[in-house]
């Protein structure tokens, strides 16, 4: 037990030596890569956290729905909440990266079939970034063919898909003024240029401000509006269905009686009931915050506001889009990286990734070792193996029979239902609820069913085989 230990102790010190050289080698090669050696250490920041917290939104559900368990909704809410907090003070002194998402009934539908797909993975997109940390095999399926392989064909296939698309959308794309119009070319080029940039975009602050918010509206907005209140019915309802009963349960067996001021007391029993997820809650909400912070840092230091423009005075002319940028979101994000990592490696076996929208026009298509948040996803997993194995959790479990199918089955559904909604369950969730967008919570809700409707899957799937083992031994 003793070398074991020793073994994961020395592999998480090698791991954080190679990261450290990597950092001091490029920025030996040219100081603009501190930009992305900013995006590295977020990610292994973030992956420690992770892995350490066990913070997954799949796992949140699973546990929700089938064992009652509210531990980790509990911990997601409360790094929203100080999130929204950090969120605000940063949009309040304008050093905000953050923008807010078209809203629209796609957010719901897009929502549902990530829902799904992460139940299926046993993990959403963070979770199972930081599960290949931990050598899960069947997250690195759903990473390789669903959200990187599978998202990159999703955007770029035409065809029979095309022709389903409605008159409207196309009109809309039509009539817009592009320099590359020759690059839409697949149905989601369409969909995003005549549907999707369409639709309104909504802070709170910006909302009850008519547009034009003060550093108040911030709090009271996008923090107080839109966070603390929906997540404090939130855990109301969570531990009125989920905590109350074994909280009423014990106090009556000890003969003490309940009144309101104790059912807060449940209230706060159930939030602490875990002190490590918790903990890990709040310090995720904190650090996505700082993390805000210092890529606007960045931006101001070198005059930018996306890292194509640095990659562009490095020389790096064909690792950006036509309109000069690539993906750079400013803050944590996770699968448009993964959907370029998919493209470029179709792209070595001759499948054309730049004549489309998504790659060609908005997020550009940078070799992996230049590609900033492509390598925070990288972070996430050596974070959490570094952690892993100090905690003696690391573990490489290829995945047998079935697995094979839900890994890959549960990854392309998050793809498809990451990319009409600009995102996942971080991007498109965790993110816009905590920055006042309310488009946030229509895909959380989406999230929610799909994440139901996987687990009620998952029960029938089981109890079916239970049956069928039975049978098969009369």
């Amino acid at each position: 037990m003793e070398d074991v230990e020793k073994k994961n102790r020395i592999w998480a010190f090698i791991i954080l030596g190679v990261l450290i050289i990597i950092s001091i080698l490029y920025y030996n090669a040219n100081v603009y890569y501190l930009y992305l050696v900013t995006y590295i250490w977020f990610g292994f920041a973030y992956g420690m956290m992770l892995q350490y917290g066990r913070f997954c939104f799949a796992s949140a559900s699973r546990d929700l729905f089938v064992a009652g368990v509210p531990r980790m909704a509990v911990g997601i809410i409360i790094a929203l909440v100080f999130f929204s907090i950090v969120q605000a003070i940063l949009s309040a002194a304008n050093m905000s990266t953050f923008h807010p998402a078209p809203f629209g009934i796609h957010m719901l539908i897009s929502g549902t079939i990530f829902g799904v797909g992460m139940v299926f993975a046993g993990g959403c997109a963070s979770g199972s970034l930081y599960k290949i940390g931990e050598g899960n095999g069947t997250s690195i399926l759903a990473m390789i063919f669903g959200l990187s392989l599978g998202q990159s064909i999703f955007v770029d296939a035409g065809g029979i898909f095309k022709k389903l698309l409605p008159q409207s959308w196309i009109d809309s794309s039509v009539a817009r003024t592009w320099p590359v119009g020759d690059r839409i070319t697949s149905w989601y080029d369409t969909y995003l240029t005549g549907y999707v940039w369409d639709q309104p975009q909504y802070t709170i602050a910006g909302l009850i401000s008519k547009g034009k918010p003060h550093a108040l509206d911030y709090f009271i907005g996008n923090s107080l509006i839109n966070v603390m209140i929906p997540a404090s019915v939130i855990v109301v309802v969570i531990y009125c269905f989920y905590s109350r009963k074994g909280f009423i349960k014990k106090r009556m067996k000890e003969k003490i009686n309940t009144g309101p001021v104790d059912e807060i007391a449940g209230i706060w029993k159930m939030i602490t009931a875990s002190k490590k997820t918790s903990l890990m809650g709040v310090l995720v909400g904190i650090t996505a915050g700082i993390h805000i912070l210092a890529v606007k840092g960045m931006q101001l230091k070198f005059g930018v506001d996306n890292f194509g423009e640095l990659l562009m005075r490095m020389g790096h002319t064909g690792d950006v889009s036509v309109t000069g940028t690539v993906f750079d979101p400013g803050y944590w994000y996770i699968t448009t990286q993964e959907a370029q990592l998919g493209a470029w490696i179709l792209e070595k076996f001759g499948w054309n990734m730049h004549d489309n929208a998504f790659f060609g026009i908005v997020n550009g298509l940078p070799e992996p070792w230049r590609n900033p948040a492509l390598w925070m996803s990288l972070g996430i997993i050596f974070g959490a193996m570094v952690t892993a194995r100090l905690n003696n959790e690391y573990k490489f479990k290829w995945p047998k029979g079935e697995l094979y199918v839900w890994g890959i089955l549960g990854g392309l559904l998050m793809g498809f239902g990451s990319r009409p909604s600009l995102g996942c369950n971080i991007g498109a969730f965790f993110i816009r609820v905590a920055g006042g967008d309310p488009s946030g919570w229509v895909y959380g809700t989406g999230m929610v069913v799909g994440a139901f409707i996987g687990v009620k899957f998952f029960n029938w799937w089981s109890e079916k085989k239970i049956t069928k083992a039975m049978e098969a031994l009369k």
